[in-house]
């Protein structure tokens, strides 16, 4: 739905989408976007510059339609929390056909246009061109073109890669209505243990920074404009060096501890992203221990909540001057199907919701993530704990995001359109390509110590995990390792389920150590024919015991049965290097300190690849 003008009694082109026939200057494409921004803030009430500030989930209709009510993580119907509440910055789960999608987005927007100065609808999301579901961090693509896991990109070592896979994550997003993306993940994977290192660029700190500069160019662009999807970089000042490896999404990880002092290490990204633009930034959870950055003691609240970390450092030592959106649900509990996570509010669990609100706006938070509670800012500014002059600051920071990616502008999509690039072929092309090319190739050593890769010719082959019509690629599949050439299985990092708290089954947390009982029942399929084992790593597994019984052990950071054959086989050669040591044991891991790069004798180094034939 385009967008039209009407020229306005100066002469210039206003913006007329009908609302009461009003003509008011914000809507002027041909001023600046300080003046545009200026124009409108004056006009703004109370209530609408609190809806700013808030951005929380949103889900779409299957149909194509708004969902009203309260949905499965929802707290509000459509209607009522844009129309009535005023909030426009919304993060997105599910999405289904890309068309249908398209017509949920414009349909969100055509509420928003009827509010009082019809302030567009930000639409952002958590990454979702990869392998995992989770939704308190990422989806699997579904109709997005699917590609690894970041560490995938990460183990390609190649920015131009990242940079090209970033350009048609644009491309899908903005076709979709997408605006935001609540990425790129530029922690460092430091701690093994960690639920959310798949979503990082690996343990090494200059090629993180790389790469995530390539990243942030390739959604933003040059400039942000309408043509952008506009990045917020988390989780400052660092992230991985969570205690135990234990995440700060539940009570139990809340510390992050710096025992090699190695933190300017897990600071050193953000600079670079900063200069490179990036849209806002997010702080995490977490409560540091011991913690000290930029000649200054950080104090042990979440970060979002430290006046030292965002206004001094980020803002004053760093010069960022976009956007500080603090991550989900530091204000209040969250209840879901009869679960509960308690807020974040690490450090300051003592205080009362409005108090918290009040500690993360002094300490400089433009945005309150997974909250909706407006009440509660309103009650804060008429007691005149928080002024309104507080409360602009972050609201022209806010709308200066959306001036610029022309959502004033036009805010809808094409729907036809989006079906013909979501999913494009030849993007789902390269994002096989990419799957196969990070595969990373541990061990090879067939029959006689010669490599075994590339698999060439027709065999027998027996296979776990992978399905048998991919397998039939290879040759013959039979039900016996007895009767193979060839054995094939794949495996996963291991993990400890849990799911007392909402959320929790999701997160991959604990030991990294496979059964005992696997590389017993691998050994004797080794017996018969040789072993070719392929481990998913959203981790860094101990695969210790598999070394002594795989012929050939190779490691994917998502890569479908199809990309496994072709990197297999060589049709696309697997030129992964890995993105972070492996440890050769449990207990390497537990002494191992948590914001340290590397261990000191790990089983496969960072970067490392096995020679192959190929």
């Amino acid at each position: 739905m385009p967008a039209t003008f009407t020229t306005g009694p100066d002469g210039l082109p206003y913006r007329d989408l009908n609302r009461n026939g009003v003509l008011d200057p914000f809507e002027d494409p041909r001023r600046s976007v300080t003046e545009r921004v200026e124009d409108l803030l004056g006009r703004l009430s109370l209530p609408e510059k609190v809806g700013l500030m808030f951005h929380t989930v949103i889900e779409a209709g299957a149909d194509g339609s708004v969902v009203e009510g309260a949905g499965a993580i929802s707290k509000s119907g459509t209607s009522h929390v844009v129309g009535t509440k005023l909030l426009n910055h919304f993060n997105v789960h599910v999405l289904g056909d890309p068309r249908l999608a398209a017509r949920w987005h414009n349909a969100v927007q055509a509420i928003a246009e009827a509010t009082p100065h019809g302030i567009p609808v930000t639409i952002s999301t958590d990454p979702r061109h990869a392998f995992a579901e989770n939704a308190g961090a990422s989806f699997a693509a579904g109709h997005f073109s699917q590609w690894p896991e970041m560490l995938g990109l990460a183990a390609l070592r190649d920015a131009e890669a990242v940079r090209g896979f970033a350009e048609i994550v644009r491309q899908e997003y903005v076709a979709v209505g997408i605006r935001a993306a609540l990425h790129p993940t530029l922690d460092l994977a430091t701690e093994p243990r960690w639920a959310r290192q798949a979503q990082t660029f690996g343990q090494d700190p200059e090629l993180v920074t790389e790469l995530g500069v390539a990243y942030l160019e390739g959604l933003q662009g040059s400039t942000l404009g309408p043509g952008s999807v506009a990045c917020c970089a988390k989780h400052f000042p660092g992230g991985g060096s969570q205690r135990g490896g234990e995440d700060s999404h539940f009570p139990y990880g809340k510390e992050q501890v710096y025992p090699s002092g190695n933190q300017d290490a897990h600071l050193q990204p953000f600079p670079a992203a900063i200069a490179a633009g990036v849209s806002a930034v997010m702080p995490y959870y977490s409560r540091p221990v011991g913690l000290r950055l930029g000649g200054m003691d950080i104090e042990p609240v979440g970060f979002a909540y430290s006046t030292t970390v965002i206004t001094r450092l980020l803002r004053d030592q760093l010069g960022f001057e976009g956007v500080v959106l603090s991550d989900w649900e530091l204000i209040n509990d969250n209840f879901v199907d009869g679960q509960v996570l308690p807020a974040r509010a690490w450090g300051v669990e003592h205080l009362d919701p409005p108090a918290r609100m009040e500690l993360l706006l002094e300490a400089g938070c433009d945005q309150f993530g997974g909250e909706e509670c407006i009440e509660v800012l309103t009650a804060l500014v008429e007691q005149g704990r928080v002024s309104e002059t507080r409360i602009d600051e972050s609201a022209r920071r806010l709308l200066a995001v959306k001036f610029r990616l022309g959502l004033f502008d036009d805010p809808y999509v094409d729907e036809e359109g989006a079906g013909e690039v979501v999913g494009r072929e030849d993007f789902r092309a390269a994002g096989l390509r990419a799957q196969a090319a990070s595969v990373t190739v541990l061990k090879d050593e067939g029959p006689e110590g010669s490599p075994l890769l590339p698999l060439r010719g027709s065999r027998r082959v027996y296979v776990e995990g992978v399905a048998p019509e991919v397998a039939a690629r290879l040759g013959q599949v039979v039900d016996r390792p007895e009767d193979a050439d060839l054995a094939l299985v794949r495996l996963a990092a291991p993990f400890e389920p849990r799911g007392e708290l909402f959320l929790e089954a999701w997160f991959h947390q604990g030991s990294l150590d496979f059964e005992p009982g696997l590389a017993i029942r691998l050994a004797r399929i080794a017996q018969s024919c040789p072993l070719l084992v392929d481990v998913f790593l959203d981790r860094p597994a101990v695969l210790t015991p598999l070394v002594g019984v795989a012929s050939t052990l190779v490691a994917n950071y998502g890569t479908s049965d199809d990309a496994l054959i072709d990197a297999l086989t060589g049709r696309v050669s697997p030129r992964g290097r890995l993105p972070f040591d492996l440890p050769r044991s449990m207990q390497d891991v537990r002494d191992h300190p948590e914001d340290q790069p590397g261990f000191d004798d790990p089983l496969f180094r960072c970067g490392h690849r096995a020679a192959t034939s190929a």
